[in-house]
């Protein structure tokens, strides 16, 4: 049996990132426990899978200044011109 780091994840999620150019959480969090198990997901308090909070440490760092995560969507994209410098985050 293989055994998957937390950087094959983030990398998984760079490389998802990079063909489509967003990176929903409600599509990637399956994936991501079909592809490499219940280790790096969990279920939060609202009963939802989630993907582990190492996972999304390493990926803010990994993609750090290059993307922002669109809340109201639920999803990662490149930044872009008009992104505020220094955010991480948008409405």
């Amino acid at each position: 049996m293989t055994r998957f780091t937390v950087h094959d994840v983030t990398a998984f999620m760079l490389k998802r990132l990079n063909q489509d150019k967003t990176l929903y959480q409600e599509v990637v969090v399956y994936e991501i426990q079909k592809q490499y198990g219940d280790e790096f997901v969990y279920i939060n308090e609202n009963g939802n899978l989630a993907i582990d909070r190492s996972v999304l440490s390493e990926f803010r760092k990994l993609t750090e200044g290059r993307i922002v995560w669109s809340r109201g969507e639920r999803y990662w994209r490149f930044k872009e011109d008009y992104d505020k410098p220094g955010s991480r985050m948008t409405e």
